[in-house]
């Protein structure tokens, strides 16, 4: 009899364990250890097991979700090339995803994230950049996320247009008045309106009378001219322009 309780123990307990294995196997179950992991920031490993969730149940909810949460994990530990990866991938193969408009922003922000402070760097991403705050704003004009999208766009196209003033100025000083007007013209073309347009249309004139295009300085003249009430400098390059 002792033999045949000590049996029906062990076998309760055999079952007991293995069904708990099989609950702890769930996707549900393995979703919320993986979620605890990300809220102590032990992110490697919440990937890791986002990644698990992933690869052995494919076609349940929870492995949509892990695949948005590494990119936000991503994000999190400031892996912002890999952020920007996986949240281009989610928006390319998910775009009716409910958060859809929350992944095409964090989209953008990586981008944006990985920019340098100063204008005197690489700001090659700048462009991609804007183009993802554009499709913010465009795509969903009803979002939460409008306001910053515009925030940060308007804030990157005014850094882009120092960048090239910045590289003007450059040639500008230094006396290579062909390669200045090229800058200035660049700037001329794409980013009047954001405050610095005396300042583009002067030296473009500028540059433009002392590497001997007196059709062009003219034409920038006039310009400088209508912005009514000038700067020394305004008045310099009309006075350059008229001689």
């Amino acid at each position: 009899m002792l033999r045949v309780i000590t049996l029906i123990l062990c076998a309760t307990t055999f079952f007991g364990c293995s069904s708990s294995e099989k609950k702890a196997l769930t996707p549900e179950a393995m979703y919320k250890r993986a979620l605890e992991f990300e809220e102590d920031d032990r992110f490697e490993e919440a990937i890791r097991r986002y990644q698990e969730i992933r690869s052995k149940f494919p076609y349940s909810s929870q492995a949509l979700e892990a695949e948005l949460a590494i990119a936000d994990v991503y994000y999190k530990q400031e892996s912002f090339p890999e952020s920007q990866a996986a949240y281009l991938t989610f928006k390319d193969l998910h775009p009716r995803h409910p958060k859809i408009a929350y992944v095409f922003h964090r989209y953008a922000m990586s981008v944006y994230m990985q920019l340098p402070d100063t204008i005197d760097r690489d700001l090659s991403v700048s462009p991609e950049a804007v183009l993802a705050f554009t499709d913010v704003i465009k795509k969903f004009p009803g979002s939460e996320f409008v306001k910053e999208a515009e925030e940060k766009r308007t804030e990157l196209v005014k850094k882009m247009a120092e960048k090239e003033i910045y590289i003007a100025d450059f040639y500008f000083k230094k006396k290579m008045y062909v390669s200045s007007l090229g800058r200035f013209e660049t700037a001329a073309k794409e980013y009047l309106g954001l405050g610095f347009d005396e300042k583009i249309l002067a030296r473009a004139t500028i540059s433009a009378v002392r590497s001997g295009q007196m059709v062009k300085a003219r034409g920038y003249a006039e310009k400088l001219e209508s912005l009514g009430k000038l700067t020394s400098e305004g008045q310099l390059a009309l006075s350059e322009a008229r001689k």
